[in-house]
């Protein structure tokens, strides 16, 4: 008879921020296995109220501090306002704890830098929330890359719009943009080199914040991505297309079932051609629908984490790699106001 072995301890986590999508976070590491939610910590009265209902059996509380005090805490999540991602992140890595914080990991460049440092000094696990990293679909594009079967990617691009949510706080790009340039990136296994951004601010003029962006990334491997971030559309798109030299495919997240179409087709450049007309033949198969199963995104990407505080791994989105999603935002932000001239991203070749 096969011995039994004793499951790890679960890990004694707190939640800070538990309004917006923190409540989808508590509500993952509630039942999540391997997960002991200890805390949940909010300043506003009336999240704390709904949460001492509806989890009667964990700490909820204003007091940061007092999360950090308790040693049964070993990691946090953090999923205030970005604004307010560096001070709490910081106090929380300051404090030993490990670190997840929701995207974008910080608003300026240098902030990301100094959470990355902090981490790696204290030995601590640091971890964005970049979730369609997690995503069933997006893994299985990245396969596909892998494998060849895609050729050379040449592009790429993402649509993601809808009617609302409206922001005061941010602007489209920095609300939505996170989500396809972590994407990007993770698909395309390069780091990008320049961004050239335009938008424009429709709604909350007085304001200054962009409702809509069209942004175009350059890669260090000269793949391009270009980028549609809007909360003023008739349209609700979640889709990233992918183009490569044999084959294409798109992720559509607003698809119920077929969130994944693999088309077979392609250009070729005929080599030594003697006229225009047949210089590049053009190829049409068949267009495929694998079936993608796995977990929620959420409680693969918490899962993750955990699996990374507890083995001492490196998460997929670590800082670093949140810390490179910050500076293509910084980098786009700049070309905003520069009316869409390319702006350099920080640290690229």
């Amino acid at each position: 008879m096969p011995a039994v072995t004793d499951a790890p301890a679960p890990i004694g986590v707190a939640v800070v921020g538990a309004g917006g999508w923190g409540r989808n976070i508590v509500r993952a590491c509630a039942t999540l296995p391997g997960c002991g939610l200890r805390y949940i910590c909010d300043v506003r009265e009336d999240i704390l109220a709904e949460n001492r209902a509806l989890y009667p059996a964990v700490a909820v509380t204003a007091d940061l501090d007092a999360v950090l005090r308790d040693d049964a805490v070993q990691a946090v999540c953090v999923a205030v306002p970005a604004a307010r991602h560096h001070a709490v992140a910081k106090a929380v890595l300051a404090a030993g704890r490990h670190a997840f914080v929701e995207k974008p990991l910080t608003l300026r460049a240098d902030h990301a830098e100094e959470l990355v440092a902090l981490a790696e000094r204290a030995g601590r696990t640091l971890m964005v929330g970049h979730l369609l990293l997690y995503h069933p679909a997006v893994l299985h594009v990245r396969r596909l890359i892998e494998s060849g079967e895609l050729g050379q990617v040449l592009y790429v691009y993402s649509q993601r719009v809808n009617l609302g949510i409206v922001r005061r706080d941010e602007n489209a790009w920095w609300s939505l943009a996170p989500h396809d340039i972590s994407v990007a990136q993770f698909l395309l296994g390069a780091r990008a080199t320049r961004v050239a951004a335009t938008g424009r601010c429709y709604l909350q003029r007085d304001l200054g914040v962009e409702d809509v962006v069209f942004a175009s990334v350059d890669f260090d491997n000269g793949a391009l991505a270009h980028l549609h971030c809007s909360w003023l559309d008739p349209h609700k798109l979640r889709r990233i297309t992918v183009v490569g030299t044999r084959r294409m495919v798109v992720f559509d997240d607003m698809e119920a079932t077929e969130k994944l179409r693999i088309y077979d087709k392609g250009a070729d450049v005929e080599p030594g051609y003697v006229d225009y007309a047949n210089a590049v033949r053009i190829r049409v198969g068949d267009v495929l629908s694998p079936a993608v199963r796995g977990p929620e995104p959420l409680r693969a990407e918490l899962a993750h984490f955990l699996d990374a505080v507890r083995g001492g791994t490196r998460p997929r989105s670590d800082g670093r790699n949140g810390a490179d999603v910050v500076r293509v935002l910084v980098a786009g932000h700049a070309s905003l106001a520069a009316g869409g001239a390319a702006v350099t991203v920080e640290g690229a070749a």
